[in-house]
């Protein structure tokens, strides 16, 4: 069973503060499934974007985690913002979270640091 949307994304804004960086909801999906994306923030004006990862990322033992790829990476602002809301037309429910943290390794899952099944 996978965790609520409004759950995950609250402890993940918590974790963030806890380290001492800053946290902030853009925008607030669907509570219980909605798709989370995240910005993270540099210092010299790029971010990172990071999506929900496929499903073929997960297995029957992982099928309650939520991972994550990288999608854009050290992009300008603008562009960002573009795949944003091209993924807002297709799914009006998904949340996007923004970070202000040089590293969020310990934070974000990533898929592609997993072995994919298929």
């Amino acid at each position: 069973m996978r965790l609520r949307t409004d759950i995950f994304v609250s402890a993940l804004v918590r974790r963030v503060f806890a380290r001492g960086d800053f946290a902030a909801v853009e925008r607030k999906g669907a509570e219980a499934a909605g798709a989370i994306f995240i910005r993270q923030h540099f210092r010299d004006g790029l971010e990172t974007l990071y999506a929900p990862a496929p499903q073929s990322f997960f297995d029957e033992e992982d099928s309650g985690m939520r991972l994550f790829e990288i999608r854009l990476e050290k992009a300008e602002a603008e562009k960002v913002r573009e795949l944003l809301d091209r993924e807002r037309k297709f799914d009006p429910d998904l949340w996007i979270v923004e970070l202000e943290a040089d590293d969020v390794a310990e934070i974000v899952p990533l898929a592609d640091e997993r072995k994919n099944p298929l």
